[in-house]
């Protein structure tokens, strides 16, 4: 994160996948996954901006633009 690389290992487009399916059971359940539901939206913040296939680590770019703050500049 520090160092501004996120090339793909496991994409973002690939975790909203599997995060729509968790929380389209845990609705069929009745089930809460408030964490889950958190992630999944800074996922979709990150992927508007561009994102979707960059590597996981990119969320941090979602906090970023939440607390209008950089870790660090990008390279």
């Amino acid at each position: 994160i520090v160092n501004r690389t996120f090339n793909p290992g496991f994409r973002i487009e690939l975790h909203q996948k599997d995060l729509n399916l968790a929380l389209t059971g845990a609705r069929q359940l009745q089930m809460a996954l408030p964490a889950t539901a958190v992630a999944q939206q800074l996922f979709s913040a990150v992927a508007a901006h561009g994102g979707a296939a960059l590597d996981h680590s990119a969320l941090v770019k979602a906090l970023e633009l939440l607390a209008n703050h950089t870790v660090a500049p990008d390279k």
